[in-house]
Order: structure tokens, then C-alpha cells, then sequence
């Protein structure tokens, strides 16, 4: 019987589902969205039970693509949208309240009370930079302001986890509570030296060790599946991690020196340290990119918030395209933008520190403007913001600058972006062929575990690139067009108003 491995996505717009045979080829795959909610400005939610109830339906789609019978997957991983926080009751399974999703700032004032309080210290043990993605501030914000929250915790009711715990949880029919290193790297819950909760941020925030899933390796077996939860089979559950370090895995990243970006709803540049911790530094942050045995491989990363979303905010809120792709296609129309430069509402890494009141602009409008410039612009923004922490691992470890940048993510599609990346950074970027890498490391991961594959070295083989963007502008046009962009930064910076 021809066997396969099952590669689950929840990811921030909704839930992928892929299938790979042992050449690693995706031989089916189905997907959906799921609801955004915005109850309040600058905050972000998600339905646990919709994310739960869309996985099962996107896994029975890919199945009956595949014409794939769920006796022949040998494992499943899952890799999700990390620090997503969801409580739930562990006798019932419901969950309490709406999860709170990762890019939601209503943590900020908790997290300028913990920067004046021990900066330093807690980023130093962490690994993680002080910003209001963290689910550490999500879940002592949700204790000062949930009543359910309050209560259920006093009657030891609750579990508390990201996105990957409430997955597995479900699947292996309420039976394991665990998440793996590398998502709890992004929490501020862990120390990034003994992979194990930090007490130190524990007792500075209050938050109950026994709510928490427990830390295992990325790759290895946490339980099977209820055959109740999955179609009446029990299937290894072998992988866990946090989606933009499997990226990486899936990017075939595992030299020391490699790094990838993510073009996605954020964007997110990541940097293979290998087994070398560096603490963050000027708004990298460094989390572990995956554990296989005994190897910890660790990574430096710079993200921003908003990037594919402004794109989707050209459709959704200027209403100048119908559909994303279209950007593209009117960014190509025109030579340049005419010196007008869009910059994203401030986020990401240095959230905090850099200016986190700052509303997003579009700089250097001319009555000769038209909606090509502006789609132009925020196209070049990404790469960008690309450039911006390249920039800083130059600075911080030049001997790790990378000499080339593999691209992933839904807009890595873009071949305008992806050479406007390899023009502003003047080095090579490369497009694998299926970009979606999150999911192949997650599936990577549990096809070890279970033997599926005998080594590393025989999955990273299997990466397949699709194009090579070589940089074409002269330096001195690249430096001009990123001295500008740096002009606009601190423009909206100076007119941020708390």
C-alpha cells in the first residue's frame, strides 16, 4: 500500500492541507479561510472551534483529492500561526472566548510596562523581543480582563495554548496538552537555553505553569490520533512548529548562513544561527528554529506586521484593485513610482521601541499619481522592509550576511516583487517551485520521526527551485531608492502621536 505524510497549515487567513508521497512531491492539498475579527481597533481574533471544525473539512477535501484513503497516512505534522492564544475548558473542550491573534496590539501598554521593568533580562533569557504579538502579555491581559478566564483558572479548568496545542489537542481526542520548542520560543515563556518555561517570566506575570502545554521536540511522536477525531483511524501525530521557522525546514535551510523571507499577510526574514544562541539585538529577535534529537538549531529573525495585508487593503479599503494579483500587473506598467513611497503602519520586531502609535502614509503624492505608483509602492515596501533587517545582521553578525535569500509565501509569486527584492538587497533571491514552505517542514518533521524519510539530508535534496532573480539596478540607484525609503521611515515616525 502506497503510503503518504499529512502536512496541516493553520495559518493566519485560514487552514492548508497538503500531502506528500516520499519524493516529497505534493500529491494533494485542499484549503479555506477562516473568520477575521476586529472587535476594536488594532485588535485581532479568531473562532478556536471554526479553526478546529475548518481542519477537519480541509483534511477530508485533500484526502478525496488525493483519492487518498486515511489508512495511508504515516503521520501527521502540523505547523501553525504562532502565539495565537486560545483557553479552553478541558472537561468540556470549549473554548473560552474568541483566540486572540498574533498581530493584535492590545497588549502594548503591558509590554511597555515589562520593557521599563526588565528589558534586558527577560529579552536576554527568551530569546524574544518585548512586543505585543507575545503570547506571555496575551494570557495575563486575558487574566486582568476575562471574568470566565478568572474563574476558570481558579477552579483549575482551564488549558491554556497556541494554535498547534489546540490542534493536537482536538486530534489526539483530548488526550496530550504540548506544544513544541520552537513555538514556545516566540512566547516569551521559555528560556532559550534549557527549552523549559522560564520561571523568572512566570512569576513576573502569575501565569500558572500547570495551564501550559507541555515543550517537546519538534519531531517526534506526541500521540496518535482518536479515530473519532480522524476518520476512524489512528495516525501518528509527529511534528509540531511554529510556521515561519518550519519555512526555513521547508526552504531546505539548514546551513548556518541560509535565510528566507516570507511574504505573507507579515513579513518575515529568518537566519539559520545553527546551534549558536545570539540574544536579540537592535529588533531581531531569536527564536529556535526546529529540534530533531538532540540538535537545537537556532535562528535570528526581523518581521513586520503588515505587508501582503496592505496589499489587501488596495482592494478592501482603497478599492483600486478587485483581486491582489492585479497589483503586480499595474506595478509593471509604470517605470518607478515617482518618488512616492508607501510605508505600512509600524510593526513588527521593534514594534515598541520604534514607534508603536505610528499610523502607515503614503509619501510624495504628485497630482500625477495614479494608482499604479501606489500599487508599485506597496509592492517595493516589502522588500524593503526586507532590506531593513538584512541590514541589521550585517551590523550585529556579519559573518552570517547571506549570500543569496529564498523567498516563500503567497505573494513570493509576485516575479515584480521578488526583483525589486534582489535589486534593493543587490544579492540573488530564489522561488522554490511550490511556496508554501511551512507545511513541507512540517511535514518534513513528522516523516522522520516516524522513518518515513532516513535522514535530513534526503528531505533537503528534495528542494526544487522554480526561478533565480538576479539584482539588475546599480548600486547607486539601490542606495538612492533606499536612502528614500529610510527619509520616509522617519517621517512617519516624527509625526506618530501616542
Amino acid at each position: 500500500m502506497t503510503t503518504y505524510i499529512l502536512g496541516i497549515h493553520q495559518r493566519t487567513a485560514g487552514v492548508r492541507v497538503v500531502i506528500l508521497d516520499r519524493k516529497a512531491n505534493v500529491v494533494a492539498s485542499a484549503y479555506a479561510d477562516i473568520h477575521q475579527y476586529h472587535p476594536q481597533p488594532g485588535w485581532s481574533e479568531h473562532d478556536a472551534n471554526e479553526i478546529w471544525h475548518v481542519t477537519q473539512t480541509v483534511t477530508a477535501e485533500a484526502l478525496h483529492n488525493g483519492r487518498i484513503a486515511p489508512e495511508q497516512i504515516e503521520a501527521i505534522g502540523v505547523t501553525n500561526q504562532r502565539d495565537t492564544t486560545v483557553f479552553w475548558n478541558k472537561g468540556t473542550g470549549e473554548p473560552v472566548g474568541r483566540a486572540i491573534v498574533w498581530h493584535d496590539q492590545r497588549t502594548l501598554g503591558l509590554c511597555e510596562q515589562l520593557i521599563a521593568r526588565d528589558r534586558q533580562g527577560i529579552e536576554a533569557r527568551t530569546g524574544m523581543s518585548i512586543v505585543p504579538d507575545v503570547t506571555a502579555a496575551k494570557i495575563r491581559w486575558l487574566m486582568d480582563n476575562d471574568q470566565a478566564v478568572q474563574k476558570g483558572i481558579t477552579r483549575g479548568e482551564l488549558l491554556c495554548g497556541t494554535i498547534d496545542s489546540w490542534l493536537i489537542w482536538n486530534l489526539s481526542g483530548r488526550r496530550v496538552h504540548v506544544t513544541d520548542h520552537s513555538n514556545a520560543s516566540v512566547t516569551l515563556l521559555q528560556n532559550a537555553s534549557s527549552l523549559t518555561y522560564d520561571d523568572g517570566i512566570l512569576n513576573l506575570l502569575g501565569i500558572p505553569r500547570e495551564i501550559l502545554p507541555e515543550p517537546r521536540r519538534s519531531s517526534e511522536v506526541y500521540a496518535e490520533t482518536d479515530p473519532a477525531m480522524f476518520f476512524g483511524v489512528r495516525v501518528p501525530i509527529a511534528s509540531a512548529g511554529g510556521d515561519q521557522q518550519l519555512a526555513v525546514l521547508g526552504q531546505a535551510g539548514v546551513a548556518i548562513g541560509m535565510a528566507k523571507n516570507t511574504y505573507s499577510s507579515g513579513s518575515f526574514m529568518l537566519l539559520n544561527t545553527g546551534p549558536r544562541y545570539l540574544p536579540p539585538a537592535s529588533g531581531l529577535f531569536a527564536p529556535v528554529l526546529w529540534t530533531l534529537g538532540d540538535t537545537v538549531v537556532y535562528g535570528l529573525e526581523g518581521k513586520a506586521d503588515v505587508a501582503g495585508d496592505a496589499i489587501q487593503w488596495l482592494r478592501d479599503g482603497l478599492g483600486i484593485i478587485r483581486e491582489p494579483g492585479e497589483a503586480e500587473g499595474l506595478a509593471g506598467q509604470v517605470p518607478d513610482t515617482e518618488g512616492i513611497y508607501f510605508v505600512p503602519p509600524v510593526g513588527g520586531s521593534d514594534v515598541v521601541r520604534s514607534g508603536a502609535y505610528a499610523r502607515g502614509a503614503i509619501l510624495g503624492i504628485t497630482r500625477s499619481t495614479t494608482r499604479h505608483h501606489v500599487a508599485r509602492a506597496a509592492l517595493e515596501a516589502m522588500a524593503y522592509q526586507t532590506r531593513d533587517f538584512l541590514e541589521v545582521v550585517a551590523l550585529y553578525t556579519p559573518e552570517l550576511t547571506p549570500r543569496t535569500l529564498r523567498a516563500d509565501g503567497r505573494l513570493a509569486k509576485s516575479d515584480f516583487l521578488l526583483q525589486f527584492q534582489a535589486d534593493i538587497l543587490g544579492l540573488p533571491v530564489e522561488r522554490p517551485v511550490y511556496t508554501n514552505t511551512a507545511v513541507l517542514g512540517a511535514a518534513y518533521l513528522a516523516g522522520l520521526a516516524v522513518g518515513y524519510w532516513a535522514s535530513l539530508d534526503e528531505v533537503v535534496a528534495c528542494w526544487k527551485r522554480e526561478c533565480w532573480f538576479e539584482p539588475r539596478l546599480p548600486e547607486s540607484r539601490r542606495d538612492e531608492l533606499y536612502h528614500g525609503w529610510q527619509r520616509a521611515i522617519k517621517q512617519v515616525k516624527s509625526a506618530a502621536k501616542p
